[in-house]
């Protein structure tokens, strides 16, 4: 968790508070460490022309990637779309296999490594991504059973709450940073006892980007918790 001058918060205090659903001016200012770093930079400039989404969803159901293909050749999109860019990222953690003999730390690597390049948030985000995946115990019970799991996105869209927090942090928050909040269904088909079984359930969180002018594409900066995600 990045250290905030503004915001002097330890990793632990900025959880709680998230837990605790803060004020949308502390949201702003303290949450996940979104601020600019340490030594107070000047502020960039708030916006640059590019696709603007506002509050307005993009309703797109999406195909499964291909579980089956190594992870690494599933990079992130270099893309200045902060929407296009969270929906990559819920479809490389949610759509594994573990049948490929691939492990959670290798769907989770192209993630981990389209990270926020000034390193702030590398820390917290490798704590966000393993709470996303199963853990390697779980993952080779889950392979004996021959598990693999999909996510539908029902909804991308950045919520309205985020223009609020945007204007309440007063120019503290890294230019460029949007969340976008998921929203779909999560589906696993697997064996049980030699015979076929499926099971699905709705899931929602949130995706903290940084686009331009902080970085000339998107960058993931972190995860809300599971089913937390920010309205």
């Amino acid at each position: 968790m990045s250290h905030l001058t503004t915001h002097p918060f330890t990793g632990r205090q900025l959880l709680l508070l998230l837990a605790g659903a803060l004020a949308l001016s502390a949201l702003a200012a303290g949450l996940y460490g979104l601020a600019r770093g340490p030594g107070g930079a000047s502020p960039l400039p708030a916006r640059t022309s590019g696709p603007v989404h506002d509050a307005e969803a993009v309703k797109i159901h999406d195909q499964p990637v291909d579980a089956h293909v190594d992870p690494q050749d599933r990079p992130l999109p270099h893309t200045g779309d902060p929407v296009t860019y969270a929906r990559a990222v819920a479809s490389s953690l949610f759509d594994w296999d573990t049948t490929t003999g691939f492990l959670p730390v290798d769907y989770t690597a192209p993630v981990l490594a389209d990270a926020d390049p000034s390193g702030e948030e590398t820390p917290g985000l490798l704590i966000d991504v393993a709470t996303y995946l199963p853990t390697l115990e779980q993952w080779l019970d889950l392979g004996a059973m021959e598990v693999a799991q999909s996510l539908a996105i029902d909804e991308a869209s950045i919520p309205a709450s985020w223009a609020v927090a945007d204007e309440q942090a007063r120019g503290q928050l890294r230019p460029g940073t949007t969340a976008v909040t998921i929203n779909g269904t999560r589906r696993r088909s697997g064996t049980w006892d030699g015979t076929a079984a499926e099971t699905s359930s709705p899931v929602s969180f949130t995706v903290f980007v940084a686009c331009a002018p902080s970085f000339d594409r998107c960058h993931v900066l972190r995860l809300s918790e599971l089913d937390n995600p920010l309205r």
